[in-house]
């Protein structure tokens, strides 16, 4: 098994958004604003090598959607998904699995294309299975209204038009019924019904896909959860559990929307569970 950062682009979202109640003075000394109050969030998925399955998780937010709709997103930098999986030598046709962690625009946009010359919109992945579980696709395609604007029809429909769609039927590793390849899901609520957390054992290490349970470092401190989250206070005991597990047995944890940290491990404190150590991946596992 190989492991591999894939960049799928940098953007922009609103500081108070992304840390509810915690005023500003606090979260601006870790994830500091500019003038119109936005911090930098990446999209940063992970492939999994294994064998001949080839797995992408999450696909960022696309390039699909109108120049009115990235220009509330702000964003920034050279980086795509096209050019990252060819840094690590692949093209989006040898990808076999897209396993996405919940179906926000900014988690699988990336998932669906727009082709003008034949069918609209398309996988943009041909010859993989996208996985979700049926619980979220059911949340997703009937969205409550506060969720309605990130789960778009157009990132979801054609994924189950095509065939290409598959509901995880069960938490343990493996994932996929009938091979040798998975990892084990951690299932929460708090930010959206049924997210999934990939724990995978890579190089004698845990490495946990922290998805929205953890956007960035700067979002450790317990009571540091989004406004965007539905269930504030289920995130609140989810991630209490989550990060004293994390302390306790030395997680790695891939953080997808941290824009200048990778990789981070945490630590029991006085004040609670705190950063340990920032890491790079090639740092870890060149």
């Amino acid at each position: 098994m190989k492991l591999y950062p894939i960049e799928s682009g940098n953007f922009k979202l609103d500081g108070g958004a992304m840390f509810g109640v915690v005023p500003k003075s606090l979260w601006n000394r870790t994830n500091p604003a500019d003038a119109n109050n936005m911090i930098d969030i990446a999209a940063r998925c992970l492939l999994i090598e294994d064998g001949n399955r080839l797995i992408l998780i999450d696909t960022g937010m696309g390039n699909k959607q109108s120049d009115k709709f990235f220009s509330y997103y702000y964003r920034w930098g050279n980086d795509n998904l096209n050019a990252s999986l060819k840094k690590a030598g692949f093209h989006r046709d040898d990808i076999t699995d897209v396993f996405m962690t919940h179906l926000h625009f900014d988690h699988c946009g990336g998932s669906v294309q727009w082709n003008d010359s034949q069918t609209g919109y398309e996988p943009a992945f041909k010859n993989a299975v996208f996985w979700t579980n049926e619980p979220h696709w059911k949340w997703a395609t009937e969205p409550n209204p506060r969720e309605k604007a990130s789960f778009l029809k157009e990132n979801l429909l054609p994924m189950e038009e095509s065939g290409q769609l598959k509901f995880i039927q069960r938490p343990e590793f493996p994932f996929m019924e009938g091979t040798e390849l998975g990892f084990n899901i951690l299932f929460v609520d708090g930010h959206t019904d049924k997210q999934m957390i990939p724990h995978i054992q890579y190089q004698g290490k845990t490495v946990v896909f922290m998805a929205d349970l953890l956007p960035t470092v700067g979002h450790i401190p317990l009571p540091y959860i989004m406004g965007y989250d539905t269930r504030p206070l289920l995130t609140l005991s989810e991630k209490d559990t989550f990060l004293k597990n994390a302390a306790d047995n030395n997680y790695y944890l891939f953080l997808e929307h941290d824009a200048h940290n990778e990789i981070c491990t945490l630590q029991h404190t006085d004040k609670g569970i705190r950063l340990n150590k920032i890491h790079t991946f090639d740092e870890l596992f060149s």
